[in-house]
């Protein structure tokens, strides 16, 4: 992949650093390589772990109506 104007390589990315932030419990090759684990989880319409509670992350249910579903129940975002 060519690198655009302001676009950052791999190397930038601060895979480490966001692996620890990163809630996923589902073993995959994605962690820590946030740009690909939202562009797989958008194109089957779901959205990553991050974007979920860690009680509902361990569910696996990364549907956008299950998001919905959790911010309209909890009234807030964790």
């Amino acid at each position: 992949m060519l690198k655009d104007k302001g676009e950052k390589s791999m190397s930038e990315c601060k895979v480490q650093e966001n692996k620890v932030r990163c809630n996923c419990t589902y073993p995959c090759d994605k962690k820590g390589l946030c740009c690909e684990c939202i562009q797989y989880h958008w194109q089957r319409e779901e959205l990553p772990a991050c974007f979920f509670p860690d009680d509902v992350e361990k569910t696996y249910d990364r549907t956008i109506e299950n998001f919905i579903k959790v911010y309209q129940e909890r009234g807030r975002w964790w």
